[in-house]
């Protein structure tokens, strides 16, 4: 990932640019970073891997007998670490 100072990011806004194009870029003010730029892409991207949450109410007891049943694909086992155990 790529970094800039907030003024580095305001004089050289064009390499800035092309650097969030190929990777985000961490802007940085007064030593902490500050904010992340990405390309609409990286965005819609991680969009797309946003989850709704649902609580046991929202699910029917249909719902959750198949749930009970139910294994997970073998590609899901490349999102373990986003499980706190």
């Amino acid at each position: 990932m790529f970094s800039f100072s907030s003024a580095d990011c305001q004089r050289k806004w064009g390499e800035v640019q092309d650097k969030a194009i190929a990777a985000p870029v961490t802007i940085s003010n007064k030593g902490r970073d500050r904010l992340v730029l990405m390309s609409v892409e990286e965005y819609h991207r991680l969009k797309k891997r946003d989850r709704q949450v649902m609580s046991l109410q929202d699910f029917t007891t249909e719902d959750i007998a198949v749930l009970k049943v139910a294994e997970a694909p073998a590609e899901a086992e490349a999102f373990n670490h986003e499980v706190s155990k």
